[in-house]
């Protein structure tokens, strides 16, 4: 089985967030960047494939050189190859077409994709993917078994989960579930000297035109002063939440 994870080179949730240029680019410099967590709870999926059922693991970017030490710790992990599609990530359906176009050179079996990346939120590269290469798709996916080309799959729902039987070529939007935290790893000395053995491709991207750009940034409003009010002052705080707050 030939699995492709998609990895997304996200700031660190602890990371300071500023704007340059009149609030409309994200501005880097002091920003720490990781592998942002969706995913790595999809390559640490990928990896238990490999081991238990020997698949082959390659990880993907769509990126400029800056995200390669990103890259560099997939490998670290475990991963057996690493693919840069060496373009700008402006929009989730450029970025789709070009880990479509990976995707269809490769003839993976299996693609591992967060449901989201935790710096836009997008939450659509996933599913893009999967129309574009005609494959079956699951999202908010907390569980995945394949046994040859079946698979067994659960996706978080409203108030449950799902339990959903497919097949190979297949899709997935992971999320926390389909490993636990507690199950994610940390590169070790030898995975990272190994690393620096494994191949790290780098793709020129097809003609993908951006079909949305960010005009603005906005930080959220600072969080205003609070007021304590005495349990035993039910009178005060009804009406604080009825005259200020406004909300009953």
């Amino acid at each position: 089985m030939k699995i492709l994870v998609c990895i997304s080179h996200v700031p660190d949730t602890t990371s300071k967030i500023n704007f340059s240029d009149n609030n409309t680019k994200f501005d880097t410099n002091g920003v720490q960047f990781v592998i942002n967590p969706n995913d790595e709870f999809g390559l640490t999926r990928a990896m238990w494939f490999k081991e238990k059922q020997g698949a082959t693991v390659t990880v993907v970017n769509v990126g400029g050189p800056e995200t390669e030490p990103t890259l560099r710790k997939a490998l670290a992990i475990g991963a057996d190859a690493a693919i840069r599609v060496n373009t700008v990530a402006t929009d989730g359906f450029s970025v789709a077409k070009q880990l479509a176009n990976v995707v269809k050179d490769g003839g993976y079996d299996l693609v591992i994709a967060g449901r989201e990346s935790i710096d836009y939120n997008g939450g659509m590269v996933p599913g893009m993917i999967a129309g574009l290469t005609s494959a079956n798709f699951i999202n908010n996916c907390i569980g995945l078994e394949i046994e040859g080309t079946s698979v067994k799959a659960i996706r978080e729902i409203d108030g449950g989960k799902e339990t959903l039987s497919t097949s190979l070529p297949l899709v997935i939007g992971g999320q926390k579930g389909l490993v636990e935290e507690s199950d994610l790893r940390i590169p070790n000395m030898r995975g990272i000297m190994m690393a620096r053995q494994k191949a790290l491709n780098v793709l020129e991207p097809i003609d993908a035109n951006a079909e949305t750009t960010s005009t603005k940034f906005e930080k959220p409003a600072p969080k205003g002063a609070i007021k304590l009010v005495s349990p035993d002052n039910l009178d005060e705080l009804i009406n604080l939440l009825h005259n200020e707050a406004k909300v009953i």
